[in-house]
């Protein structure tokens, strides 16, 4: 039997390395949703973060799955999202088709059994032009090699239960299901410190990580809009009458030469 710890996502949120992440993605989501409108927004998991704080739509809640521990009731107790709260499973959402403007799934890939079943719920309760918003770890980053090495018996630096989805595979999966990719983010450049003191150290590897090598941050948020192809509006068919023709005068020989007479006229 191991004897390597199992981390926890709450006690990791709360860890230096958790609380840099929650600060980047907590500003990405304010920029990212703050130019979004509509009428109704929800986001999925992670009561800890309100992705939803700077979005101005009327009506927001949250909805948490009790299936998936981070993402359940229990985290809902000490979280910061406002709004109304509801229990359900991600891949069954209880929302009507077409009846959401925005969802947000702050790492709730990671902890889903069918994460692709979750984008097409997601999908099916999206109005057309509606936007999603994800988030999760990227594993071609310093932080994802270094949870590659439990392999080996090291001890995890991430949440043990958290699967690795790539960026790639998250966007084929929005393309596949009619989405548009909007904007794609990376972020998290430093190295995988477990305290305040070394994180601190590395910051200055957030500004040349991100011009020098930009996909390999520890985290990336994609956004993408939902697309309808070939819509018809369907309404009254209108149809323009028709220029009646005006009849062509026949040529009529006179003694004095030929002039135009239109049929019918009298000689």
């Amino acid at each position: 039997m191991s004897k390597r710890p199992i981390i926890d996502w709450e006690n990791w949120l709360a860890s230096p390395p958790g609380q840099y992440m929650l600060r980047w993605e907590e500003g990405q989501y304010d920029r990212t949703v703050a130019d979004i409108f509509g009428y109704h927004a929800i986001q999925l998991g992670m009561p800890v973060l309100d992705t939803l704080r700077e979005n101005r739509m009327p009506f927001g809640g949250l909805a948490l799955d009790a299936r998936s521990g981070p993402h359940g009731a229990r985290a809902a107790e000490t979280g910061s999202a406002p709004g109304a709260q509801v229990l359900c499973r991600f891949d069954e959402l209880p929302f009507d088709t077409q009846s959401l403007d925005l969802v947000t799934l702050p790492h709730v890939l990671e902890f889903s059994e069918d994460p692709h079943e979750v984008l097409r719920e997601v999908s099916r309760v999206l109005m057309p032009e509606g936007r999603v918003v994800v988030s999760c770890f990227n594993p071609m980053s310093l932080w994802g090699a270094r949870q590659g090495l439990n392999r080996l018996g090291a001890d995890p630096f991430l949440p043990t239960d958290a699967q690795s989805i790539g960026f790639v595979r998250i966007k084929d999966w929005l393309k596949l299901l009619g989405f548009d990719i909007i904007r794609g983010r990376f972020g998290c450049y430093c190295p995988p410190y477990r305290t305040d003191r070394w994180l601190q150290r590395a910051a200055f590897m957030e500004k040349a990580g991100d011009r020098w090598w930009p996909i390999f941050g520890a985290v990336y948020m994609l956004s993408a809009v939902k697309r309808v192809r070939n819509i018809r509006l369907v309404g009254p068919a209108w149809k323009t009458p028709k220029a009646a023709l005006a009849p062509v005068a026949a040529p009529v020989a006179t003694p004095n030469g030929t002039h135009g007479k239109a049929p019918g006229e009298e000689k």
